[in-house]
Order: structure tokens, then sequence, then C-alpha cells
């Protein structure tokens, strides 16, 4: 029996398409079986998502790379609109959370050498509330509802980052503190922990550098924490990882020839290319266009 005819019969028994669920060795068995079709349900058996739904998700972690890599933000705002669209909220900030621990843990060391680690420390203190507190909303509520408040929140940082908006005051605790509960709210519910705290650290008293050490050694020290919590909620799963492996180097690429296009381009070229990015993540990950979509 061919893999047409296979498909065919699958589907008048079951009523969906099973195409995508049979394992390789009974679509390479089909005699007309080709490489895609055999590569389609290796992915499935693997993943257990479609081919299409994992090349929409690699294509994803490619374009937020490449923003995070040559404008040093907007890689989340980016990739959970668009993945979580595919694999669900879950998955997608789970993923993001490997994937780009993962491809920064080089950036680690100097952040460590050049940061104001007593500043980063009380900034994580309130991340131990909020990160735990996002997690939840994570775990708790329905993924159609959670996409919705993505897209939102998204389209709000959005619009929050164009206004170039910044703190200007020198840091204090009290302030930290909370902006640390706020981002770990962020990051724990959609890995979006990016922007409340760069609008607090780079427009206030801190040397730039310091800011771009404290951003890497915070990120690192709440991935961890992010890591706890995402394990405790059973959102950290052994299929997560499975799909970082496939997703992790589409998204090291775009990190690498992210930070080669810097420069080539004014910086404000490259910031409204990804503020559109950006928005049109926001709006295709909205729950309207799911038709569309793989």
């Amino acid at each position: 029996m061919s893999s047409i005819a296979l498909d065919r019969a699958l589907k008048n028994s079951a009523g969906i398409d099973t195409l995508h669920r049979l394992s390789p060795r009974h679509v390479f068995m089909a005699p007309d079986a080709s490489p895609f079709d055999v590569l389609a349900a290796w992915l499935s058996g693997y993943s257990g998502y479609s081919a299409g739904q994992i090349g929409f998700v690699t294509v994803a972690a490619l374009i937020a790379g490449l923003a995070r890599g040559f404008s040093g933000f907007g890689g989340a705002l980016i990739f959970i609109p668009l993945a979580g669209s595919a694999v669900g909220p879950k998955a997608a900030s789970a993923l993001l959370l490997v994937v780009d621990g993962v491809m920064t843990l080089g950036m680690l060391p100097d952040g460590f050498r050049r940061a104001n680690r007593r500043e980063v420390l009380t900034m994580l203190c309130g991340a131990f509330f909020g990160v735990p507190a996002g997690t939840a909303l994570l775990a708790l509520i329905a993924p159609v509802t959670l996409r919705w408040i993505i897209s939102i929140v998204v389209l709000g940082l959005l619009a929050f980052l164009i206004s170039g908006w910044r703190y200007h005051g020198k840091p204090k605790t009290y302030l930290t503190v909370g902006v640390g509960a706020l981002a770990g709210l962020f990051g724990g519910a959609a890995q979006m922990s990016g922007p409340p705290i760069v609008a607090y650290w780079l427009g206030g008293a801190i040397a730039p550098l310091s800011v771009r050490a404290n951003l890497v050694l915070y990120f690192a020290l709440s991935t961890v924490l992010s890591a706890i919590s995402y394990l405790a909620g059973g959102i950290l799963t052994v299929a997560v990882l499975k799909i970082a492996v496939i997703v992790g180097p589409a998204y090291g690429i775009g990190l690498y020839f992210g930070s080669r296009l810097f420069g080539v381009a004014s910086d404000t070229t490259f910031r409204r290319l990804c503020f559109t990015l950006i928005g049109m993540a926001a709006l295709l990950g909205l729950p309207l266009f799911d038709a569309v979509l793989p």
C-alpha cells in the first residue's frame, strides 16, 4: 500500500489526518514514500508535533535570534507569540528558556566579572517572588486565554519600548526589588523580563558596559530560577528538551548573524525593524489567525 493510500485509509477509519503520526518505519516501507514523508513522520514521532509546527517554530527561533543578536532585545517578544500559536504558550516559554539559556552561556564569565553583583542580587530578590507567580499563571490559565494575554502584553511592551522612556534616577533598593518582581512576573509567565529591567537600568546612573554585564548576569540567574519553577510546575519537560535540540541551532545561527549585522546599518534602522517584527509577531500570535498557521 502506498503512503497516500495508507493515509487515506487511516483518514477514513479515524476521521483525522494521521500521516504525520506514523512512524518513519511505516512510511519508509511504503513504495512511494518520499524523503519528506519519512522526515515528517520522524519529526512527529520524536517531538509530538507535526513537521509544519516544528518548521514554523524553527523559523520563529531564527528570527528571534536575529533580533536579539543585532539589537540586544526583542527575542522573547517575537518568539513567544509566534511559537505559542504553534505549540502552545507553555511549551514556547519553556523552549525559549532552554534555548536562550544554553546559547548565551558564553557571555556569562565576562558578565560576572564586570557586573555590579550586589545590584543584580537585589534585583533577583524581587524575581524570587515574581517568577513563581508568573509560572503559576502560565500553568493555570487556559492556553487560548493566555495567548490573548501574551499578545496584548507584547503590544503594550512594544509601545513602551517605542516611547523610549527610561528611569533616569539612581537605583534605589525598593525600586530595584520592585522592578525585579515585575520582570520576574513577565519572565515566569512568558520569558519577557527584559523591557522593565532595560528601562530601569539603561537610563540611570550606571555605565552602559556595567548595564550590559548586569543584564547578562541577571538573566543567567533568573534562568536558573525559572527552570526550577518550570520543573516544579511541570512545564519544563523531556518533550521540550527534544524540541530544543531541533530549534536551538536556528536560534544560535540567528544570534551569530544578528551580532555580525550590527553596525552594517544604523541602530535606529535595526530598532525600527525589530519593532516591526515584534508587532507582527504579536498580531500573528493572536488565536484569530489559527486557521492560517500550522
